[in-house]
């Protein structure tokens, strides 16, 4: 099968697309043949290794991944003993950055993982980025308890994860104002956030209004830079490690002191994530955001997009199949 691979860490031209062996699926796992799939920070960073701390979970020295991709969107080609719940010929959708693989004509995945039969009506290609940023924003929300009548700010409303933030927010009733540039501020307000605060034309954190939360999407600032923005007892969340790592620190640290604080929450895998997007995507109460499209070939244009920073929404990775 074709696969975009590596053997050691390092920059886009690391990646090399050629031929490599067909996996097979083993007991409690599905054999997917992959339609579309994603590149998106998680790949980026773990190809990079960066930050350092990464290579303690998948390789000191050469990664123990060598096929990346977490998102996917396929049919069902095989499956091992003890599948029940999906059958050869389903069109699922799913995320795993357990054991990654989507950057493949072919993956294995567990079939209890986060895994679902595809909304009615989508493309692979429109399936495919449902589940990696949005399911970090599910997990946010869900930590944090925010629901109906919660104000909430989202600071970098136009990548994977924040405009997934910003409609999933919508869903449960939070009032949202959201942060982007110039260039989103119409998309943003599509997606149905309430204020869009243009960052390049004015500083989000001098807002004069006060937020039950704080969500940083992108990791790009930080808890004493926003805490002027929170009530008194307002939660700033954030999935990145922060300046020298202090978000983990501060999210330990802050709820002893009381007052606004800090959350670091870590996201949950299961079949009821994916099923829960799913119920989502058919409602019309969500739809992935695609920036760009790419073939499996150009994969390395794609990992030079992402890093720029600059991508909105998703970036998708076609992957074709003779006949």
């Amino acid at each position: 099968m074709k696969a975009a691979f590596r053997t050691r860490y390092g920059p886009p031209e690391v990646v090399t697309v050629a031929e490599v062996e067909k996996p097979s699926p083993k007991d409690g796992e599905l054999l997917v043949k992959v339609h579309a799939t994603t590149v998106n920070r998680t790949d980026c960073a773990l190809r990079a290794a960066k930050p350092f701390i990464w290579r303690f979970f998948t390789g000191l020295i050469r990664p123990k991944v060598t096929i990346l991709g977490t998102e996917f969107a396929g049919e069902v080609e095989a499956v091992g003993a003890g599948v029940t719940s999906f059958t050869v010929g389903d069109r699922v959708f799913g995320y795993n950055d357990a054991g990654f693989g989507a950057h493949a004509q072919y993956m294995t995945v567990a079939d209890d993982g986060t895994l679902a039969t595809m909304p009615e009506g989508l493309t692979f290609e429109e399936a495919a980025p449902s589940t990696e940023g949005s399911h970090y924003a599910l997990s946010v929300i869900r930590a944090a308890k925010i629901e109906r009548g919660h104000d909430v700010l989202v600071y970098g409303a136009t990548g994977a994860i924040g405009s997934a933030a910003v409609q999933i927010l919508k869903s449960v009733g939070a009032g949202v104002t959201a942060v982007c540039g110039t260039k989103d501020v119409e998309l943003v307000r599509s997606l149905g956030a309430d204020k869009v605060v243009d960052y390049m034309t004015e500083d989000f954190t001098r807002d004069e209004r006060k937020y039950d939360f704080v969500i940083d999407a992108v990791g790009k600032s930080t808890f004493w830079r926003c805490r002027r923005l929170l009530k008194p007892r307002g939660v700033f969340i954030v999935g990145d490690l922060g300046p020298w790592s202090q978000n983990p620190i501060l999210a330990l640290a802050t709820p002893l002191l009381g007052g606004k604080k800090v959350k670091f929450p870590l996201p949950k895998h299961d079949s009821a994530t994916a099923r829960y997007f799913k119920e989502l995507i058919e409602s019309g109460r969500f739809k992935p955001v695609i920036d760009r499209r790419y073939a499996l070939d150009e994969i390395l244009e794609a990992h030079r997009y992402v890093e720029t920073g600059q991508k909105t929404g998703n970036v998708v990775i076609s992957i074709e199949h003779s006949s």
